[in-house]
């Protein structure tokens, strides 16, 4: 946005073509991703939520993860040992950004069911295990960053799921059809 020369002693705001159509784009975007829905902002909504069920350890946790204009750090510390490295009980922080995700695919699925919760953080020592087994893991594997999800929902198909995911165009997109479950994350926008 650029200013004009003030007129009648106020400055006016003006907006090029360029950023005039790259608005649009952007509103059109989230309209095509979820019709008739608002995503997740924090402007718009005073409250949002994460509920899972890891399918490793059988607990469950639900909680509001931004209230009041701000991430509430308690709540995120408490989604940090959640989504633990089960193997090791290694923790590490969650990127807020893929807690986001999660939220706005909820809305655009309209789930009611808790993430089923395959794989959230792991350990470097995890990570190169699961590799070595052929597993197929990334060595630089954005579930050590905190910043990746494997997960899947009780009540939407995975498939639709991932292309909730794709359209999002937030991150990494993975689908893995047999085990059923697919991997978001909050690195550069790419699929498998």
């Amino acid at each position: 946005m650029s200013w004009k020369e003030p007129q009648n002693g106020r400055d006016r705001p003006v907006v090029s073509r360029r950023e005039f159509i790259k608005a649009c784009a952007a509103l059109a975007g989230a309209a095509a991703i979820s019709p008739g829905r608002v995503l997740a902002s924090p402007a718009l909504h005073g409250e949002r939520v994460v509920s899972f069920f890891h399918t490793h350890t059988g607990e469950h946790l639900t909680l509001p993860y931004w209230g009041d204009g701000t991430y509430l750090p308690g709540n995120l510390s408490r989604v940090d040992s959640f989504l633990r490295d089960f193997r090791t009980g290694e923790r590490h922080v969650i990127d807020p950004a893929l807690l986001d995700q999660l939220h706005d695919l909820r809305l655009a699925t309209g789930s009611s069911a808790p993430f089923q919760v395959i794989s959230g953080y792991r350990s470097p020592q995890t990570n190169a295990a699961l590799r070595a087994g052929g597993g197929g893991q990334a060595s630089r594997s954005l579930h050590m960053q905190g910043r990746a999800i494997d997960v899947r929902l009780a009540d939407v198909r995975s498939s639709v799921l991932r292309d909730a995911a794709l359209e999002l165009g937030r991150g990494g997109v993975g689908y893995y059809a047999g085990p059923d479950f697919v991997h978001v994350d909050t690195g550069p926008v790419r699929h498998w």
